[in-house]
């Protein structure tokens, strides 16, 4: 099964130095029954977008908590047993927790598919996001504009033999 986890790039650094991103369990995101049915699709790369970009907004709002951290979402994309993966059945179709699990082993960075960053050029607006997502969860429409300004971005995909560059 495949799933995104949510982090930023001083996390992965600190992951990658450790040899572990962890500790168990880790929020994470995947395609799950609940976002099944949500997106209505049987196109599994587009569900699987569909978790990715909800890991892009996680990572957002740890950036949010994290201000020395440098400005890009970060997720990284691992391969697991289903048996290593939890979710609440009692929230699958709550819009808040769509695609939401609970990975219940650490992950080494080398054990990664593949790590997704935004670009360079992406972190202005990444910054105005982080700074407006505590708003735009309380319901500020101007924030949530901002928020949502985010998803024009792209994340970059990465081999896990970059990660040293990313970090770096």
């Amino acid at each position: 099964m495949r799933v995104y986890i949510p982090t930023t790039l001083a996390t992965l650094a600190d992951a990658f130095t450790a040899g572990e991103l962890g500790p168990a369990p880790l929020d994470a995101f995947a395609v799950t029954p609940g976002l099944r049915e949500w997106y209505v699709s049987d196109d599994i790369e587009e569900l699987e977008y569909a978790a990715l970009t909800r890991a892009a907004q996680a990572s957002l709002r740890l950036l949010a908590a994290q201000p020395q951290a440098r400005r890009r979402r970060v997720v990284v994309a691992v391969d697991v047993p289903e048996s290593a993966v939890r979710s609440d059945p009692d929230r699958s179709l709550d819009p808040e927790a769509l695609g939401a699990v609970r990975l219940l082993q650490p992950v080494a960075p080398a054990e990664a598919a593949a790590v997704h960053v935004d670009a360079d050029e992406a972190e202005a607006d990444v910054a105005a996001a982080a700074g407006a997502v505590v708003a735009a969860d309380a319901g500020d429409t101007d924030a949530r504009f901002t928020v949502d300004g985010t998803e024009d971005h792209e994340l970059l995909w990465y081999a896990t033999q970059e990660i040293p560059h990313l970090i770096g």
